[in-house]
């Protein structure tokens, strides 16, 4: 071959392996299915308070709403909106979404502020009164608690029912009975919490829909073959020719599930809602006081569990083709997967 056949036959060589790196870096998922690498790390302060009302509704079906530790949960949000902060200062300001993670954050802080110092001076009071077994008032706080937790686990917040629960308080509750006292300072305080909650959940929802639109409930992904999961949340979208598959999962917590699943019947993730193989993940976990992933992932920070002495929470940052080596890892060590922020 002649000097200038080497020439262009490495020039086709360069053009072909440029165009096929380009080919590759190109998402499969659709545009309008794409979210952007840095929702992976800020989508977490809004799950931690989820996590904070769910310790709150455990700790309810055996002890006294005065006993939480409302200050470690408002320290425990803002630091870790710190290393969010950190984790994300590589990307474009997403300036939207920091501003709705710090009225969250502000307004949780101010209720949680204000209800310490209520049960701390009023509740203990109260108590004190409280017939064995607690009052009505305190069960049925428990019980919204917990079908709260419930709820936000896969709807927003503020499209609870909160006037659904302050009619039950009123009308599903005898006004008397033992511990009349306790009673009528849990109907204070439930009524107090409802009424607020359903009028400023109404005007987050004017906000939240009006600046952000209706929020997708699934996820395109991109596994390495076919899932042999027999499950109606799971939809094909196309085979690519390689053989990858291009489909659809639930978002939010259902998403935990169905990628465990996956990890577990050996698939391989190649792409999440945009992002490949490279691409940062954030998983956390609830792990015994010491424990560490392997290296396939890395500690973002690490939080007590307040309510649990001995467990912590880990916030994992993984890259998408490892999640599920991570999944698969966390089973044999008895550790809790607690969410997967899939962007």
């Amino acid at each position: 071959m002649t000097g200038r056949g080497r020439l262009w036959r490495a020039w086709a060589t360069l053009l072909m392996t440029a165009w096929l790196v380009s080919a590759q870096a190109e998402p499969l998922a659709p545009p309008e299915n794409r979210r952007n690498e840095e929702q992976t790390f800020l989508t977490f302060p809004e799950w931690y308070l989820v996590y904070s009302p769910g310790e709150f509704a455990t700790m309810l079906r055996d002890r006294m709403p005065s006993e939480f530790p409302w200050w470690g949960h408002i320290g425990q949000f803002w630091s870790s909106y710190g290393a969010v902060i950190g984790a994300t200062s590589r990307y474009p300001l997403n300036g939207e979404y920091h501003v709705m993670i710090n009225v969250i954050g502000v307004s949780t802080t101010v209720e949680y502020a204000m209800r310490s110092a209520y049960e701390t001076w009023v509740g203990r009071v109260s108590e004190l009164s409280a017939p064995t077994g607690s009052t009505a008032e305190d069960r049925y706080a428990a019980a919204i608690a917990q079908a709260y937790v419930d709820f936000i686990r896969v709807r927003p917040w503020y499209e609870f029912d909160f006037v659904g629960a302050l009619r039950g308080l009123w009308l599903d509750l005898p006004a008397v009975g033992p511990g009349m006292l306790r009673k009528w300072e849990r109907r204070y305080a439930l009524t107090s919490e409802y009424a607020v909650k359903a009028l400023y959940g109404w005007l987050i929802g004017l906000g939240t829909h009006s600046a952000f639109g209706a929020e997708s409930t699934f996820t395109v992904v991109v596994l390495d073959a076919a899932p042999q999961v027999p499950s109606p949340q799971v939809k094909l979208l196309r085979m690519t020719e390689d053989g990858r598959w291009l489909g659809t999962l639930p978002r939010y917590d259902a998403f935990k599930d169905i990628a465990r699943v996956l990890a577990q019947s050996g698939r391989e993730f190649r792409e999440i809602a945009g992002n490949g193989p490279d691409a940062p993940l954030l998983v956390s976990v609830v792990a015994p006081q010491g424990w560490r992933p392997d290296a396939q992932a890395r500690v973002l920070f690490a939080q007590p569990i307040f309510t649990q002495p001995g467990q912590t929470r880990l916030a994992l940052e993984v890259q998408v083709k490892d999640l599920s080596a991570l999944l698969r890892a966390l089973e044999p060590a008895r550790v809790e997967l607690e969410h997967i922020y899939d962007y």
